[in-house]
Order: structure tokens, then C-alpha cells, then sequence
């Protein structure tokens, strides 16, 4: 247990540090300017108060402050301290005066504020330093600290005490700086309260003081106030003495250094995303923080984002939506944005909008698709949509663009015939690719990570990461396209010949002639863990994937040492391991085979030929698609040095690419966006998934809000399709199962899913694949055929219904429940 740790030291968090401290650790780290210090643990509270914790009691608080007053700090903890302190103002040693103030574990947090709940003990020297740490730790059970915790619900047991000492500066001027005004809630106004002297006097309230309003890099209000006390340093600690006639109402900042505060404080905020309560100091002309906390009670700016507000369409969360299940950040939508421009080409197409972001997650178009079919006569082919996308409710009507069939025909074919050119481009060059991709990954972002400059960097992406990015997409599009309807046919075409079992069966073996990339994951974690590979070798051949593998915000498997433990320490109680779960596949394949070979023996040789033909293309979009995703770990790799190499570190995730570069060509304008679409993003995440398909114009925070919204449609139009009392589904793979259904919200939660238990969920990617060897069967609100969950679950042979469009409304976790895989259906049973 470390009980004194520096002031900037990594380890200084909330638990450890106090509120006080770990934002003062923060600001210290991010270099803005703080006085030196260090911090008193809350471990170390924790061992002074070891011997009679259960004497305290918080009914009687001027007895707890007499207890702690009995009671030594024990001599290693003393002696740790007196180093800390001997350290500080270049060794000075008992000369330093410092200021102590506590720091508590339920303090400084957004929404509620415990300042001047304890205490804080100013110009402090020598042997005076461990009595005063004595008081703070006391002041946790003063009498106004009790009450607070009270009215606030925090429990007197959940806290602790953490004591953060600074050098004391000398000022000869302090104050409050709010970077939003506390009144009216302003974001763009930066108020600045000053006054002379220490900035206790403003702190207490025992002084009126100036109030400066700094807007856009501009005064734009100044009131000086009759400053009467000022708090002064003495001998014996500090006292309030009258202010001199000739300052009394005189001003403490001129503008400059108003505007230069207000620059400091939007450092602050821009470091926390949040509007921020700054204590500041001035001595000799130059500015420190003392502290930061979130102002409570300010209601951030949000805007919106909401492309269900151009018109009337359908939308769904299908496909894609299931790989992108996050809200996405600023610069995350704008490279899917760049992917959906070079790997869906009709969304080039003016006036059609193919795709779409409605509260900050992913949608495609639905309505687009519909009219482009109805335009061209093909309107009784669009059960290959249902594969993709997943099967529509009954009667639900979509709406169609209001644009004529000629503009549509006039739009779409010439652009199709590009398409096929185009496609035979790329796949010609598609297996030289897939070859040299992942060392090319790997190589740029070592890259990345080499350059020492902002225009390093941004000549790199010009010059060799965006075309990297553009090429793997555009491989994807060839990949997805190739064998025109291949993907559809074939699999409709078994299904009458053999029934639904055997079609599955059949139509398994992706894995065989080559690794599925959709099932890599799962098998790489397999050779780790039987020790096959090293660590570094999984991270690389197979850390880009996982369950938020498109959010360029979030760290991947391969830098996430705890994600591979915790994927690891799953696979240790599997029933099966993939291994054999894919062999006990081979068999049912080889029957299945075996079977149609005796009803079909003159088509026997075709067929194997287009299922030979269906892996194929399953094997090649999943490996385009996966080299897609290496190529958003070389994003990540872009955004975080972008970061650190211009000092804005994660506010650059709230810009969009195009902005992320003007940053780095020095221009930072951008960055005024910065909170606002912090708050915007932090509004949406809090908020449940969406619907996963959506008719007309969507309000996400009121469909939250309302009691009775459904997770599987939201229509506009009002009235709508009831929800099912069944759940049904697409046949996912086959088998019948019985078991315990656990609903699950997100792959974190998969720890809580026992094997042979039966996995219940919204929608799954490849970041949940490492979790379906323990499930008895697979249900999923959203998916296709084609989807991911269908996929991997027909490979390994275990049982799953996808699509249903109500599992997770209709299941309760802990409910026993049959899954019939071949019929595509659940049943709820009792007991």
C-alpha cells in the first residue's frame, strides 16, 4: 500500500487521491500549471484510523475530533510524510510553507459538490504539518461534512480521506473562475471572480469581489467590487486584514490578463469535457490552479444528431448497424463515413441518402432500397434483402422516396455498370491484398506512432494512411459483391431441396478451406490459451477485432491486456472447445452430403461447386472485412498520436477527420466544438439502445423516456404493428435446445453467461464470438441469415433464431426457454 505518492503521479485516482487530488494529479499531468505537492493517501487514513475506526461515531462529531487528536500517526507513516514535504521548494525542507487540505473520496464529483465540507489549513511549516494532516483526517465527521453525506445519500462508510499538500504560493491576487456562467448557464461565457490577497476570502464569502466576463477571447462585462478583507500570510498561519483604500475598488485584472485567465480555463474544461469551477492564484504576473471541480447545477450545450429528420423513411440498425452497435464519436462517424463513400457506392448517388446517423448510431436506408427495387421491376426479389437485413414485421408498409422511377433508373444504372467494372478491378487485385495487409497494418501503425511532429504526421496520412484505408474498403466492396447473388441463391436453393437442416449443415465449412475471419477471435484465444502462440503473436494476428472494433475512442483487444485475461478465463469451463465443435460440424456436414448425394446424385457435382462458391465468397467478404477493421486500428493509432503530439490527447475524438488535420496543421478552431459534442455524445450513450428499425422522424431521448417504447420498431406514423406475442425468427442454424435464457446487454456482461446456458441479446459481432462455445444456443433481436450470429453459430453447430425482433422484451434472464433452430422459433416454458 503506497500512503504518499507525488502530486502528478498516475496512480493518484478518486479511491486513492480524493476528488481534490485526482483532479489536481490530472491537471498536473496534462501540464497546465499547479504548485508542487504531494498526496496523503487514503490508505494511509485508512491505517491511522485502523485502531479505533469503531469508536467513531458520527451522532457526536466534537467527540471524533478529540478522538483523533489522542492518536499519533504512526512513525512510518510520520516519516514518509516529513520526506514528502522535505522534498518540496528544491529541498527547503521546514522552510516551505504549504497549504493542506483534504481531499475526500465522495468529493469534486459531477452533480454534487462537497467544497468547504472539510476542512483546509493554510501556511503550514515544519513539525506543524503532521497535526494539521491529523485535523483534515478528523474533519471528515465535523458536523457540516455528516450532514452532507446525509442529504446527499452517501453512505458514512463509502468514504475516506485523502490529504492533498501544496507549496502555498504567495499571492498577491485569487480567485474563482467558472468556464460557464453558473447563473445562466452559458457555456460560451467564461466568469472570473477576483480579489487580493489569498483566495480564501473570495472562497468564504467573507469578500465582494470583482466579476469579469470573458467571451470568444474578449471582455464583455466587468463590475469591480468593494473589496474590503483580503487573507494574508503571517508567522502563525493566516489572518484577514483590512484591503488598502487605494485597491478597495480597484481592479484586480486588467483585460489581458483576464482573456489569458479565461485561455487557462478553457484548457481546464477542454481537459475534462465539462464546464469546470477553477481556484486560481497570481503571483508576479503569473497563474496557478489550486483545484478543479465540474460545476454542478449547469446543464451542458448539446446539439443534435439526427439524419431521421430529413424525411419520411425506414430505417434499420440491421447489417452494419450490428458491426457499428456503439454511439460513435465525432471522428469515428466521419471515417465510416469515408468507408460507406468508398464500399457502398450507391451512397454516392445525389439525393439518396443510403445511410444515416440518428443519435449518434448507425442506420442504413431502407427506403432507398425498396424504391430502387420497385423502380427497376425487381420487387419479387427482395427476400434477398430479408437475408441481409433481416425479415420486416408484418404489414409494415415502407415509405417511399418521392423521386420518380426515371430519376431513380436514370441515377442507378449507368452507376451499376461502373459498379461491375470497378469490382472487376479490385478483385483482380483483392488476393495481393489480403496478402500484405495485415503486415501493412502493423507497419503503419509503428509508423504512426514514430512520428515526432503534428506535420509528420499529417503528411503520413496523406501520403500512406488514407490510401491504405480507401484501398482496404474498396477490396470489401469486391469482396461483398463478387458472384453477383451467389450469397442469396444458393442457400434458398438448398432449402427446397433438402429442407432447412441439411441446408445448414451443407453450408457449413467456411472454416475448413481456410480461416473465417469472423471465427478468428474465437480460435486464436484457443491456440493462446493452449499456448500455440504468445501473446504478441495473438495481438497481432488478431487484436484488431472485438466487440467495439469500429469506435476509433476505444482501445482494442490487442492493447487490452485485461480483455484477453478475461476472454482467456472463459474458455477454461467450455462444455467443448472449438475444436471439437467444429469436428462434431464436419460429421453433421458429411451426413448431411451423404444424404443429397442419394435424393440428388445428377446434382451432386453442381452443388458442391456453388457451395464451394458460396464459402468462397462468405471466406473473402469476411476477410476484406476484417482487414477493414485493422485498417480502423490504424485510425486509432492516428487520432491518439494526433493527441499527443498537439497536446489535446482525447478531445481530438470529438472532431471529425477533416478538422483532426487542420489541428494539426496548427489551426485549432475546431476545438471550441469540443464540449459541446462531448455532451452531446455522453447524452446519447446514456440513453438505451434504439429501436432496430425506424419510420419517420425519431426523438431518442423522448422514445427513452417513454415507458411503454418498443425495442424492435418505431414508426411515426402511429398505429403500427403490435408486438408479437411469439418470438420468431430466421432459422439461424439448427437444433433444437432447452435451457436457461440469459439476456444479456453488451459483451462486457459475459461473464454472467454459464455454460449451457442459452445466450439472449439485441444483436452480436465478432467481439461476441469468444462467448458462444458456453451457449446451448444463440437468440438475437436483430440479424439475418447472413449475420454475423448466423454465421458463426451454423460453423460451430450450436442451435440460434435471429431477427426475432422482441426476444429481449418478451425474455425474462433466468426464464427457461426451447430454441428451435430449424423452425426459427422460441418458446417460453413453465417452471
Amino acid at each position: 500500500m503506497r500512503t504518499v505518492l507525488p502530486l502528478g503521479d498516475e496512480a493518484a485516482d478518486l479511491a486513492t487521491a480524493g476528488g481534490k487530488g485526482a483532479s489536481l494529479a490530472k491537471l498536473t499531468r496534462a501540464g497546465l500549471p499547479v504548485p508542487g505537492g504531494f498526496h496523503i493517501t487514503t490508505g494511509a487514513y485508512r491505517a491511522f484510523v485502523s485502531a479505533f475506526r469503531d469508536e467513531i461515531d458520527p451522532g457526536d462529531p466534537a467527540a471524533v475530533a478529540e478522538l483523533f487528536a489522542r492518536h499519533e500517526i504512526p512513525g512510518d507513516l510520520a516519516a514518509s510524510i516529513r520526506a514528502a514535504y522535505e522534498a518540496l521548494g528544491d529541498g527547503l525542507g521546514d522552510g516551505v510553507p504549504v497549504a493542506v487540505r483534504s481531499s475526500a473520496t465522495a468529493e469534486d464529483l459531477p452533480g454534487m459538490s462537497f467544497a468547504g465540507q472539510q476542512d483546509t489549513y493554510l501556511n503550514i511549516r515544519g513539525d506543524g504539518l503532521l497535526d494539521a494532516v491529523r485535523r483534515c483526517w478528523a474533519s471528515l465527521w465535523n458536523a457540516r461534512a455528516i450532514a452532507y453525506r446525509e442529504r446527499n445519500g452517501v453512505p458514512h462508510d463509502d468514504v475516506a480521506l485523502a490529504v492533498v499538500v501544496q507549496e502555498l504560493v504567495d499571492a498577491d491576487a485569487a480567485g474563482v473562475m467558472f468556464t460557464a456562467n453558473p447563473v445562466t448557464g452559458a457555456l460560451g461565457e467564461t466568469v472570473i471572480n477576483a480579489s487580493w490577497g489569498l483566495g480564501e476570502a473570495v472562497v468564504g464569502g467573507q469578500v465582494t469581489p470583482d466579476t469579469v466576463v470573458v467571451t470568444s477571447g474578449a471582455v464583455t462585462e466587468a463590475r469591480t467590487g468593494d473589496k474590503a478583507v483580503m487573507t494574508v500570510r503571517t508567522e502563525g498561519g493566516t489572518e484577514e486584514r483590512p484591503v488598502p483604500e487605494e485597491l478597495r475598488r480597484a481592479a484586480v485584472l486588467d483585460e489581458a490578463q483576464a482573456v489569458e485567465l479565461a485561455a487557462l480555463g478553457a484548457r481546464v474544461q477542454e481537459l475534462y469535457g465539462t464546464p469546470m469551477d477553477v481556484e486560481w492564484v497570481r503571483r508576479g504576473g503569473a497563474f496557478a490552479i489550486v483545484q478543479a471541480r465540474p460545476v454542478t447545477g449547469v446543464k451542458p450545450r448539446t446539439e443534435e444528431w439526427n439524419d431521421s429528420l430529413r424525411g419520411d423513411y425506414l430505417w434499420t440498425g440491421g447489417n452494419l448497424g450490428e458491426a457499428i452497435p456503439d454511439v460513435m464519436t465525432p471522428a469515428t462517424w466521419s471515417f465510416v463515413r469515408m468507408f460507406i463513400h468508398e464500399a457502398m457506392s450507391a451512397s454516392t448517388l445525389p439525393g439518396f441518402d443510403l445511410v444515416g446517423n440518428i443519435g449518434g448510431r448507425f442506420y442504413m436506408n431502407l427506403s432507398v432500397t425498396f424504391s430502387v427495387a420497385r423502380a427497376l421491376g425487381m420487387s419479387g426479389r427482395l427476400s434477398a434483402v430479408e437475408q441481409v437485413f433481416g425479415r420486416l414485421p408484418a404489414g409494415l408498409e415502407p415509405p417511399m422516396l418521392d423521386v420518380s422511377r426515371w430519376r431513380i433508373v436514370k441515377a442507378v444504372v449507368p452507376m451499376a455498370l461502373a459498379i461491375r467494372k470497378r469490382v472487376r478491378e479490385h478483385l483482380r487485385a483483392m488476393p495481393a491484398f489480403l496478402a500484405g495487409a495485415a503486415r501493412r497494418g502493423e507497419e503503419l501503425r509503428a509508423r504512426v506512432a514514430a512520428t515526432a511532429t503534428p506535420a509528420e504526421l499529417d503528411a503520413l496520412w496523406s501520403r500512406e494512411i488514407e490510401p491504405y484505408f480507401v484501398t482496404a474498403c474498396r477490396m470489401l466492396e469486391a469482396a461483398g459483391r463478387q458472384g453477383g447473388s451467389t450469397l442469396v441463391y444458393t442457400r434458398d436453393n438448398l432449402r427446397r431441396l433438402v429442407g432447412e437442416a441439411d441446408a445448414e449443415a451443407m453450408l457449413t465449412g467456411v472454416n475448413s478451406d481456410g480461416e473465417l475471419a469472423s471465427l478468428g477471435l474465437l480460435t486464436g484465444l484457443g491456440r493462446l490459451a493452449r499456448g500455440e502462440i504468445t501473446r504478441d503473436e495473438f495481438a497481432r494476428a488478431y487484436g484488431h477485432r472485438g466487440p467495439h472494433e469500429f469506435e476509433v475512442s476505444m482501445p482494442r483487444p490487442g492493447e487490452d491486456p485485461g480483455w484477453i485475461d478475461a476472454q482467456l478465463a472463459g474458455l477454461r469451463d467450455l462444455r467443448e472447445d472449438t475444436r471439437a465443435l467444429l469436428a462434431r460440424q464436419e460429421k453433421a456436414r458429411e451426413a448431411a452430403w451423404a444424404r443429397f448425394a442419394e435424393r440428388h446424385p445428377r446434382r451432386l457435382a453442381g452443388m458442391r461447386a456453388r457451395v464451394r462458391r458460396w464459402n468462397a465468397v462468405v471466406r473473402d467478404r469476411e476477410a476484406t472485412r476484417s482487414e477493414v477493421i485493422r485498417a480502423f486500428w490504424v485510425l486509432r493509432a492516428f487520432v491518439v498520436r494526433a493527441g499527443e503530439l498537439t497536446g489535446h490527447g482525447d478531445a481530438l475524438f470529438f472532431l471529425a477527420v477533416e478538422e483532426i488535420l487542420d489541428v494539426l496543421g496548427g489551426d485549432a478552431a475546431a476545438l471550441a466544438n469540443v464540449p459541446v459534442r462531448r455532451a452531446t455524445y455522453e447524452r446519447y450513450a446514456a440513453l438505451p439502445p434504439y429501436p432496430a428499425l425506424i419510420v419517420g422522424r425519431f426523438d431518442p431521448v423522448r422514445w427513452a423516456a417513454d415507458p411503454d417504447r418498443r425495442a424492435d420498431l418505431y414508426d411515426a406514423r402511429g398505429g403500427g404493428t403490435p408486438v408479437s406475442d411469439t418470438v420468431t425468427g430466421f432459422p439461424g442454424a439448427p437444433g433444437v435446445v432447452e435451457g436457461v435464457a440469459r439476456v444479456l446487454s453488451g459483451p462486457e456482461d459475459g461473464d454472467r453467461l454459464k455454460p449451457g446456458e442459452i445466450l439472449v441479446t439485441t444483436l452480436t459481432n465478432v467481439g461476441w464470438t469468444p462467448m458462444f462455445p458456453r451457449a446451448a444456443a444463440v437468440v438475437t433481436d436483430m440479424g439475418a441469415p447472413l449475420s454475423h450470429a448466423s454465421i458463426v453459430a451454423r460453423e460451430l453447430g450450436i442451435p440460434a433464431v435471429v431477427g426475432t425482433g422482441n426476444a429481449t422484451m418478451r425474455l425474462r434472464d433466468g426464464d427457461r426457454i426451447r430454441v428451435d433452430g430449424e423452425r426459427g422459433t422460441v418458446d417460453l416454458l413453465g417452471g
